[in-house]
């Protein structure tokens, strides 16, 4: 690059934070790296998210590929989530920055974490 270029961010990176950089993605994510879960086991991991915006980050990331969404007919009729090999592909780099927080940022109160939701 030379002095007259303009700086570019990595196309890469560009679209890893389209989908990592919107609120409760990353979250979702950290949450079924544990194995599959149900809406409402996903609704009380992560504590202040609504029921639909729960929907809708869900929705997002099955679009993207990161997950998918099964159906048990039952009867009850059940419906869990599960990551895909894409999705378990961004588990070690999210359990490097959560590493990184843990070593490098001051912990929030559960009151300034729920506040700024």
């Amino acid at each position: 690059m030379t002095e007259s270029e303009p700086r570019a961010c990595d196309a890469a990176m560009v679209r890893a934070f389209e989908v990592l950089g919107k609120r409760w993605n990353g979250m979702i994510i950290s949450v079924l790296a544990e194995g599959p879960a149900a809406f409402s086991e996903l609704r009380r991991a992560l504590g202040t998210i609504s029921d639909s915006m729960l929907s809708d980050r869900l929705a997002e990331l099955a679009a993207a590929g990161l997950l998918e969404r099964s159906v048990d007919a039952g009867p009850p009729v059940a419906v869990s989530y599960d990551l895909t090999a894409v999705g378990r592909g961004l588990v070690p780099a999210l359990d490097l920055l959560a590493g990184w927080a843990r070593a490098s940022l001051s912990p929030r109160s559960a009151s300034t974490a729920a506040a700024s939701g």
